[in-house]
Parts: structure tokens; C-alpha cells; sequence
């Protein structure tokens, strides 16, 4: 029985309480999709934060050219089956780990923090029948609602003319990582090389969520930092708490 079998034996009582759970949450800076990963919910793992930081990663060359993560693919093929995510996903989260701990050694930011976020934001990029490409594109794109205000919705008026998010009139979260377009401008990064920065790239939506939650946290590696991280990423407890139980159970 694989790390997944058993959590959906230990918790299938709880799954249709955790699924009636999931709400459409949209934080102040980064609108969030939050429609959790109905294969993984809410686990007996520790309280504290941060989360564990998982498997440590081999040395590469984050400056190689072209898809760069795909040296992590024999670390990668080993853990995904087991982890219930995709190859190219897996490699996407520990590439941006990579590039953090070279080029922000301070920040600390683990694998699984990303993947514990891209678990609850798209399912990994799999949300309503999305699928990852071994190139990291992320298709049909996944889109959130309309920011209109609505009930546990903000209100972002259209910040981009509705080029990137199909929305003229508000914004919309956007790809597997869901930023909405204002915040993709300042944060997001060409990290597959192949000269477009892309919000349904899972590559470049992984590596700008690196990036974007370092610069808000600081050092991940304490429980001050890792929160404060997150709450930036999305202003909600519940919101935190499911990114700690992922990314923790991740790290298992």
C-alpha cells in the first residue's frame, strides 16, 4: 500500500466533510483557487510549522540550458507514483527549491512548501481535467472565478486588460500556482528557458511562488517566517493550515 492508499484508508471517513469544505478563497495580494486535492485531505501530521522540507534534492546546475528541472528527473520518478504527483510537477517544486537555496540560502524554502500550495490551489495542476506536458504546460489553462466581490471573493478590478486571465472586467487567478495577473507582473520568471514567463507553466509558476513567498516570509525556516509566508500567499488560517497538512505529508 502506497503513502497515498493509506491515507485514504485511515481518513475515508472524513473525506466527504473535507470535500464539503472546500471554498473559493481570493486573498488581498494573490488570488487563490483553493479547490484542494480530493486523493490527499487533512492527515495526522505534526502541528508545528514550518512543514519538514522532504527529500533532499541532488546537486545540479540550476544554470543549464533549456527545461533545467529536468535533471531532477530520477528524483523525481522515484517519489511520484508514491506521492500521487506527476514527474514533471515534482521536478518543477524541487528545481525552484534549487534555485532558492543557491540563490537565497537564507529564505530555506523546502519543496514541499510548494507542492503543499500547488496541491491546494490545482490540484497539482490537474484541476477539472487539466494536465501537466512533460515541458511544464499546464492545459486547458485553469482560471479562478471573477474577483467581483461575491461572498469569501475580493474584488480586483481588471488589472491586464483580460490578455493573460480571459477577464476584461475582473481579475482572475491564473495556472496551477493561481496568481492573478498584478502579482504575476512584479513576481513572475522565465524558469523552463524557453524566453516566455507563463502562469500555466508549472516551471515558472513554481519558481515565482518560490520567489514571491521568500520575499514575503524572509527565513521559511522558522515558524515566524513560514507563516507569515503564507498568510502573504493567502490571507486565511484554514488556507495555511492545508498547506502545512500537504507539505507535511510530503515530507513523510
Amino acid at each position: 500500500m502506497n503513502l497515498v492508499d493509506d491515507v485514504e484508508v485511515k481518513l475515508k471517513a472524513l473525506g466527504a466533510a473535507v470535500v464539503a469544505g472546500f471554498v473559493l478563497i481570493a486573498a488581498a495580494i494573490v488570488a487563490v483557487g483553493f479547490v484542494g486535492d480530493l486523493r490527499q485531505p487533512r492527515v495526522d501530521v505534526p502541528d508545528g510549522v514550518p512543514p519538514g522540507v522532504g527529500a533532499p534534492l541532488p546537486a545540479i546546475d540550476i544554470n543549464a540550458p533549456g527545461r533545467t528541472a529536468s535533471q531532477l528527473n530520477q528524483w523525481a520518478t522515484q517519489r511520484s507514483e508514491t506521492l500521487a504527483i506527476s514527474v514533471t510537477a515534482l521536478e518543477a517544486y524541487a528545481y525552484a527549491a534549487a534555485v532558492m537555496s543557491e540563490t537565497q540560502p537564507d529564505c530555506g524554502i523546502g519543496w514541499t512548501t510548494i507542492a503543499g500550495i500547488a496541491s491546494v490551489e490545482s490540484k497539482h495542476g490537474t484541476y477539472q481535467g487539466s494536465t501537466v506536458a512533460p515541458d511544464g504546460q499546464v492545459s486547458p489553462p485553469i482560471r479562478g472565478v471573477p474577483l467581483d466581490g461575491g461572498p469569501n471573493v475580493a474584488e480586483i478590478r481588471d488589472t491586464d486588460g483580460g490578455v493573460q486571465d480571459g477577464d476584461s472586467v475582473h481579475d482572475r487567478a491564473m495556472g496551477p500556482l493561481q496568481f492573478i495577473p498584478e502579482t504575476w507582473k512584479h513576481w513572475g520568471v522565465d524558469a523552463n528557458g524557453d524566453g516566455r514567463v507563463d502562469p500555466d507553466n508549472i516551471d515558472d509558476a513554481a519558481l515565482s511562488a518560490a520567489r514571491y513567498l521568500c520575499a514575503r516570509g524572509g527565513d521559511l525556516k522558522t515558524a515566524e517566517g513560514w507563516q507569515a509566508a503564507l498568510l502573504a500567499y493567502n490571507q486565511s488560517g484554514a488556507y495555511m493550515r492545508d498547506v502545512r497538512d500537504r507539505a507535511a505529508l510530503y515530507s513523510l
